[in-house]
């Protein structure tokens, strides 16, 4: 009669289910730990992704070298990034040096679109717009003044600068090495674990791949869309800056679509003629909205890389505190991989399974 510790057999089992949780803990914790760095690998990354099918289909084809197409990607990103700068630096540069010289003017304007000539009281002293305006203005004196504050101001354009530097060295990286970096990065799993990840990662690459590329071509429709709208239609200056503004803002969820509304709708209000003007803005915010939400957007991310919007609120929020702008931008592939993880488990081990605790017929 062989003797053996009752809870020995269901340890190994207790430990292996455990573990993918206090992996995804440590990983979670790294990645807070340098979420301040994390954004130029993560924007390079989600590029390099995306583009590097293309190059590998090129490469196959034509038999030439991969380089030679890797490096035909990257110029082709950096001259359409040129030109969307060309095209939107100067119209921010000039509105930027029209409130730097006269921010009361300015800031009286969008006040008065806001509450007119009304006033209200807080605390027992009445404002109007006017007053509104002069104390706002006030404040952007005191921060452009203040010594310390410009210099953080200067150290966040130098980050920021800096990001954008480091966020093209790591795109050139991996488009060019991607296939390395790749099987480095399978290198690191524990080769029993290697044929469940490869079986989730051919259910869950195709999803992402689309999420990505719907993202992108849901950033470009609204860009279009918003230029058509307010500068063909609405004929309002600046417009294809805020068409810029608003696609970009579709990165964000919830909060980028009513921020771009609302920038869109101070400029609109301001130049409106009249009550038509701004009722036909008011149409336009709808059928932009409408358009992307029930139409464009449904139709180019599919069914398989959507989420329950509550779904997506939560990691939304939980993202952006943990990781900031990181966060955010990887909130929905994570909910994603987990619902593909989740349907694989699902398929493995269906319901009324026990984990074979029970004896076998």
């Amino acid at each position: 009669m062989i003797l053996r510790r009752p809870d020995a057999g269901a340890a190994r089992p207790r430990i292996s289910a455990i573990a993918p949780l206090l992996i995804a803990v440590a990983v979670l914790g790294f990645l807070y730990a340098i979420r301040s760095i994390l954004l130029p690998f993560v924007l390079g990354t989600i590029v390099a992704y995306v583009c590097t099918p293309l190059i590998d289909a090129m490469a196959r084809r034509s038999r030439v070298h991969r380089w030679v197409f890797a490096l035909g990607v990257l110029l082709v990103l950096l001259a359409l990034a040129a030109v969307l700068g060309y095209l939107g630096v100067p119209a921010a540069v000039h509105e930027l040096l029209a409130l730097a010289a006269n921010p009361r003017e300015v800031i009286d304007g969008f006040v008065r679109v806001l509450m007119g000539n009304r006033s209200f009281s807080i605390g027992g002293a009445s404002l109007n717009a006017a007053q509104i305006a002069a104390r706002a203005a006030d404040g952007l004196s005191s921060v452009v003044t203040n010594g310390n504050r410009m210099f953080v101001a200067a150290m966040m354009s130098f980050t920021a600068l800096f990001e954008l530097i480091l966020t093209w060295v790591i795109l050139g990286y991996l488009l060019f090495d991607a296939p390395r970096v790749s099987q480095g990065l399978l290198w690191v799993i524990a080769p029993r674990r290697r044929a469940g990840f490869l079986r989730f990662w051919r259910r869950f690459d195709p999803i992402l791949r689309r999420y990505f590329i719907g993202i992108a071509l849901v950033v470009l429709y609204a860009s279009v869309a918003a230029y058509i709208g307010l500068g063909v239609f609405l004929g309002l200056h600046h417009a294809l800056l805020l068409a810029m503004i608003t696609g970009l803002l579709e990165l964000l969820p919830l909060i980028g679509p009513v921020s771009s509304a609302v920038l869109a709708g101070l400029v609109a209000i301001r130049e409106a003629a009249g009550a038509s003007a701004i009722l036909a803005f008011i149409l336009y915010a709808i059928a932009l909205r409408l358009s992307i939400d029930q139409f464009f957007g449904p139709l180019v991310l599919g069914q398989a890389a959507r989420v329950r919007p509550i779904l997506v609120i939560f990691c939304f929020l939980s993202g952006g505190i943990l990781l900031g702008i990181s966060g955010i931008i990887l909130a929905v592939p994570v909910a994603l991989a987990i619902k593909v993880a989740l349907a694989i488990r699902n398929e493995q081990f269906p319901e009324g399974y026990d984990g074979g605790q029970s004896a076998p017929p």
